[in-house]
C-alpha cells in the first residue's frame, strides 16, 4: 500500500491518509480526499482534545442533551427547555473582520435553531490586542458592527458578553459567540438519519464557492501568507436568515421533520456524515439537484462548500409537500437532494456517475492523535520578580485602574447592539452582573453571562480555568438565578507544541474540577487551535471562555448591581489574599506579566456562592456583585457608579488572610468574593447564615446619599474621590482610546 501523501492537496498528515486508506480499503478518489481532508480537521473532528474533553461532567437531573449534538439542551421546567451553544469563529474574523463575526453569528443561531428551539438571545465574547494599534482598532469596529449588523437584522438581541485586550491577541483576535434558544421539551429534534425512505431537502441561501476549506483554514496558524485563504471567510445573509429562522420552526410543527441539520463548517459532507453516523443509517446526495449561486460547481466544490444560511431536512415522504409549502410561503430556494437509505454509506452522485461513497463511521470518525503535554519554562513561580514598592498616592493608581480598556465601561460596544429587541430583556448589559431574560411562556427567567480571563489562565490553566467557571457561576447568583450548566469555547494555540497542548490539557482538567466542585454540568462547546502567528510564534493566551445558563423560578429575585438606599449596609463575602499574580494592577500599572494568580477552590466558592443566593432569595439583598477585575476597589466604584450613591468602606473590616498592604487589599482579584448591598435590620441574619455556610463575611461600611467615595483605614483616608471624576474615567476610556484621544 501507498505511503505517499494524498494526490491532491490537503491537510492530511501522512499517517492519516495511510489510515484513511486501511479502514476504507482502497484509494479514495478526489472528491473523497476532499471530504476526509474536511471531516479529519481538528475543528470538525476535535481528534486532539476529545481524550480530554471526556473528563468533564455533563450529566445533572435537567441535563436533556449533553455534548455531542448541535447545541445542549437543559429543562427549566413546566414542559420547557432552552438550548444554548457557544462557538469560535477566530480566523475568519481576524482576515475580514466584518463577514467573520457576522457569519459566526449566522453559524451559532443554526446551531441552536436545528434543535427546535427559537433564538432568543445572543452573547460574544471577544479578545483583542493592543487597542491603540491600527490592526486592533480595524479588528474591534468592525467585529463588532459585524456582530451587531447581523443580530439586530435578525431580530436576536445581544445582551451579554465582555471584552479583553492583550498583546498576545494582536494577530489572532478572538470572537467566540453563543446562542440561546427556548423550545417546548416535546419539540426537540436532534440531527440523525432514522428512517430509509426520508427525503433530504436543503433550504436556504444557494451553494456558492465561498467558505470552501473554511474548516481547514481554521486548522492552520495564521501569517503573512492568510490573506490568501480570504475566499474561505463566508458570507452571511441576515436577512435570509430571518426567514429561515420562521420557515425552521413553522416547518417543525408539521410534525413531518425527522431529522435537521445546519450546514455550517464542513457543508454538506459534515451535515449528511454527521447525520448518517448518529443515526445508524445512510444517505444518498444527488448534488444535479442542489441550488446554486455560481455556475459550472464541481462535486468537490459542492460537498467542501460552506455558504451560509443553509439547512438540511430529512422528511417523511408523506408529508414532503406539507413542508415544502412552508419553504414556498417565506420564499426560500430549496431542492430535494437525496433520501435516507439502509445502511452506513454516504453516497454522491453527480451528473449519472457516482462520484464518492464512503462510510460515515470512517468520515465521522476521525483517529484520534494522543498529544504529548509539556509545562512550559516560564517564570511564573512567584519567585523571578521583584516585589513591587506600593504606589504612595493610590487615589491616582485606582482612577488609572478605571480607564483601563479591560475594566472601562464596555458601552461603547453593547450599545451597538439592539439588546432589548424581543421584549424580553430584564436586566440589561451594564445593569447587573449577567443579563436576565424573562420567558414569556411561563412565569420564570433565565440569566446569562460570558466569563474568561486570559491573564490568570496563561500563569495558571488550571486555576485560571477554574477560575473562570467560578466567576461565570458568581456573576448569574449576583442576579439571584441558580448556575444550571454551561458550555465552553476553548481558544489555544497550535496543539502540536507540547507547551501549548499542556495549558489545554491543564485547563481542561481546571474545568472539570471546579464543574464537579459546584455540581455545574458542561453540555456542549468548542475547541479553536492554532490561535497563532507562524511567523513570530506567538500564541494567544489560554482563553476558555465560560457561557453559564442560570434559572430564576421567581421574577422577585432578580438584583442589580447599582446601589439603592441611602443607609443600607455594605457586607463582603469571601476574603481577600494577596494573590496579585495575572492582576490588571500588577499587568498594567506595574507591568509585571509573572506571579501566581488566585488560586480557585470549589469548596470556597460553593460557601460564597450558597450564602449570596440564599440571601438574596431570602429577600435581604439590594444589590449584589461578584469582585473580578480590579479587585475590590472597583467592584466598589462600579456599584457606586450605577447607583450614582456613595460608599464610606472601612478597610480594616475587609474579611482578609495573609493581606499586609493596602494595595494588595483594594486591587487584589482573588476568586470567591461578593459585596452586598443590605437593610441594616438584615445584616445579622445574612451574617449568620454566611457562618453556617462556611464563609468568611463581615460588616465593612455604609451606602451615603452624597457623591464621595472614601474608602479608608482606621479612619485615614486610603482612596477619596467624587463619583464624577469616577464616572468619567470608566465610561470614556473606550470611546476615548477609538477616537484616537488616548
Amino acid at each position: 500500500m501507498s505511503t505517499l501523501s494524498p494526490p491532491i492537496k490537503t491537510h492530511l498528515t501522512r499517517e492519516e491518509a495511510e489510515e484513511i486508506r486501511k479502514r476504507l480499503g482502497r484509494e479514495p478518489n478526489p472528491v473523497e480526499w476532499g471530504m476526509f481532508d474536511i471531516m479529519y480537521s481538528e475543528h470538525c473532528s476535535y481528534k486532539s482534545s476529545r481524550p480530554m474533553l471526556s473528563l468533564l461532567p455533563s450529566r445533572s437531573p435537567r441535563v436533556v442533551v449533553g455534548p455531542g449534538y448541535d447545541s445542549g439542551i437543559v429543562d427549566i421546567g413546566d414542559g420547557y427547555v432552552v438550548a444554548f451553544k457557544v462557538e469560535s469563529h477566530n480566523h475568519p474574523s481576524a482576515i475580514e473582520p466584518y463577514n467573520g463575526a457576522a457569519t459566526g453569528v449566522g453559524g451559532i443561531v443554526r446551531d441552536v435553531l436545528c434543535v427546535g428551539a427559537r433564538p432568543i438571545a445572543l452573547l460574544d465574547s471577544l479578545r483583542f490586542g493592543n487597542p491603540r494599534s491600527g490592526r486592533t482598532q480595524w479588528l474591534f469596529k468592525h467585529v463588532v458592527r459585524g456582530i451587531g449588523d447581523y443580530g439586530n437584522c435578525i431580530g436576536v438581541p445581544t445582551v451579554a458578553g465582555e471584552v479583553e485586550f492583550d498583546s498576545s491577541f494582536e494577530t489572532n483576535c478572538l470572537v467566540n459567540v453563543a446562542c440561546v434558544g427556548l423550545a417546548k421539551r416535546e419539540d426537540i429534534i436532534l440531527a440523525e438519519f432514522k428512517e430509509p425512505g426520508d427525503i433530504l431537502v436543503l433550504v436556504g441561501g444557494p451553494t456558492g464557492r465561498d467558505g470552501i476549506h473554511g474548516v481547514t483554514f481554521a486548522s492552520k496558524t495564521i501569517g503573512q501568507q492568510s490573506e490568501e485563504d480570504r475566499p474561505a471567510v463566508q458570507i452571511g445573509d441576515p436577512f435570509t436568515k430571518k426567514l429561515l429562522i420562521e420557515a425552521v420552526l413553522e416547518a417543525l410543527k408539521t410534525g413531518q421533520v425527522r431529522g435537521l441539520k445546519d450546514l455550517g463548517g464542513g457543508g454538506l459532507t459534515c451535515a449528511a456524515s454527521e447525520m448518517s453516523f448518529k443515526g445508524g443509517r445512510g444517505v444518498e446526495l444527488n448534488l444535479d439537484r442542489v441550488h446554486v449561486r455560481e455556475e459550472g460547481m464541481t462535486p468537490y466544490e459542492l460537498v467542501l462548500s460552506e455558504s451560509q444560511e443553509r439547512m438540511l431536512f430529512a422528511v417523511n415522504p408523506q408529508g414532503l409537500s406539507q413542508v415544502l409549502r412552508v419553504f414556498e410561503k417565506y420564499g426560500l430556494s430549496y431542492s430535494i437532494v437525496g433520501k435516507v437509505t439502509e445502511g452506513g454509506n454516504v453516497s454522491v452522485f453527480f451528473q449519472g456517475e457516482k462520484v464518492a461513497e464512503v462510510p460515515s463511521e470512517i468520515l465521522a470518525q476521525a483517529p484520534v492523535i494522543r498529544r504529548e503535554a509539556k509545562e512550559p519554562s516560564l517564570p511564573a513561580d512567584g519567585q523571578n520578580y521583584p516585589t513591587p514598592k506600593e504606589p504612595e498616592n493610590l487615589n491616582e493608581v485606582f482612577l488609572s485602574l478605571l480607564a483601563l480598556p479591560n475594566i472601562a465601561s464596555q458601552e461603547w460596544v453593547f450599545q451597538q447592539y439592539d439588546h432589548e429587541v424581543g421584549v424580553r430583556s430584564v436586566v440589561k448589559p451594564g445593569e447587573g452582573d449577567a443579563a436576565v431574560l424573562r420567558l414569556l411562556e411561563i412565569p420564570k427567567a433565565i440569566a446569562l453571562k460570558a466569563d474568561c480571563n486570559s491573564r490568570h489562565a496563561y500563569l495558571d490553566p488550571f486555576y485560571g480555568h477554574a477560575g473562570a467557571l467560578a466567576e461565570a457561576a458568581r456573576n448569574v447568583v449576583c442576579v439571584g438565578a441558580e448556575p444550571v450548566a454551561y458550555a465552553d469555547c476553548c481558544n489555544f494555540g497550535n496543539p502540536e507544541k507540547p507547551e501549548i497542548f499542556w495549558q489545554f490539557k491543564r485547563g481542561i482538567e481546571g474545568l472539570a474540577y471546579m464543574g464537579r466542585g459546584l455540581g455545574i454540568p458542561c453540555v456542549g462547546g468548542n475547541v479553536s487551535f492554532y490561535n497563532e502567528d507562524s511567523e513570530t510564534g506567538v500564541a494567544v493566551k489560554p482563553s476558555t471562555v465560560v457561557v453559564m445558563l442560570g434559572l430564576i423560578e421567581d421574577l422577585q429575585w432578580i438584583t442589580t448591581l447599582a446601589l439603592k438606599n441611602p443607609g443600607d449596609c455594605v457586607l463582603v463575602v469571601g476574603e481577600t489574599r494577596p494573590e496579585m499574580g495575572g492582576s490588571e494592577y500588577y499587568c498594567e500599572i506595574h507591568r509585571i506579566n509573572q506571579g501566581r494568580p488566585p488560586a480557585a477552590e470549589a469548596a470556597r466558592e460553593k460557601a460564597s456562592l450558597q450564602t449570596v443566593l440564599k440571601a438574596i432569595r431570602a429577600g435581604y439583598v439590594s444589590a449584589a456583585h461578584d469582585c473580578s477585575k480590579g479587585g475590590l476597589a472597583v467592584a466598589l466604584a462600579l456599584m457606586a457608579v450605577q447607583g450614582k450613591l456613595g460608599l464610606k468602606i472601612e478597610l480594616e473590616h475587609v474579611p482578609c488572610r495573609g493581606v499586609t498592604r493596602k494595595d494588595e487589599l483594594l486591587f487584589s482579584e482573588t476568586y470567591s468574593r461578593f459585596i452586598l448591598a443590605v437593610n441594616e435590620e438584615n445584616v445579622d441574619v445574612v451574617l449568620k447564615l454566611a457562618s453556617r455556610e462556611g464563609a468568611p463575611a463581615r460588616k465593612v461600611g455604609r451606602v451615603v446619599d452624597d457623591a464621595v467615595f472614601l474608602l479608608q483605614a482606621s479612619g485615614t483616608p486610603v482612596i477619596q474621590v467624587d463619583l464624577a471624576e469616577i464616572e468619567e474615567r470608566w465610561r470614556e476610556a473606550i470611546p476615548r482610546i477609538m477616537e484616537g484621544k488616548n
